[in-house]
């Protein structure tokens, strides 16, 4: 899940799994898998990186560990 800025100003949070693609038009527009389109304020470099510290956080080798032993996350 990253936050994001819509146009408006309105932050709210967006899950990075359904990203199909992001175009700069020349504002940000991100394409869901859902078909759903979001205009945002952030620069597509910024929601990439966004997006891959998010997968960081939740790849962590302790989160993969806790997910194969059964523990809670």
């Amino acid at each position: 899940m990253i936050k994001v800025t819509r146009l408006s100003g309105d932050s709210y949070i967006i899950n990075s799994e359904l990203i199909e693609f992001i175009e700069a038009t020349p504002d940000t527009v991100i394409t869901l898998t859902t078909g759903k389109k979001v205009v945002v304020k952030e620069a597509v470099e910024e929601i990439v990186q966004r997006t891959i510290q998010y997968k960081q956080r939740i790849f962590t080798k302790e989160t993969i560990m806790k997910c194969i032993s059964g523990n809670e996350v």
